[in-house]
């Protein structure tokens, strides 16, 4: 039975996910050069150092991602999107529709 959906844009939905991953980094305080800014004149006490090493894990989670994002839209770009780097097999697009910039069929990325 066909499907009256329309396609998937994953081009689009990875270029979504690209803008709030910046967002988010943005908020965070990470500038365009990747480092955190924040006031040197602010006094370092232990909790605004704990607090700035928590910000710099989760802004490297968030810098991984978009890095992974925009991996995505180079095997878009070269015709290899939607494929498993494993073994090749077409990604279920449920799968890259809830995670674009999936890498692995569902089989191989619970192996990693």
């Amino acid at each position: 039975m066909p499907s009256d959906a329309p396609p998937i844009d994953y081009r689009q939905l990875l270029e979504i996910e690209q803008h709030q991953l910046r967002s988010e980094l943005s908020e965070l305080g990470f500038g365009e050069g990747g480092g955190l800014d924040y006031d040197p004149n602010f006094a370092d006490s232990s909790q605004v150092t704990a607090e700035r090493g928590e910000a710099e894990v989760l802004a490297g989670q968030l810098q991984e991602s978009l890095d992974e994002v925009a991996l995505a839209l180079g095997r878009l770009e070269g015709g290899t999107y939607g494929r498993c780097e494993m073994c090749g097999v077409a990604i279920q697009s449920a799968r890259l529709e809830a995670m674009p910039a999936a890498r692995f069929c569902i089989d191989h990325a619970n192996r990693s």
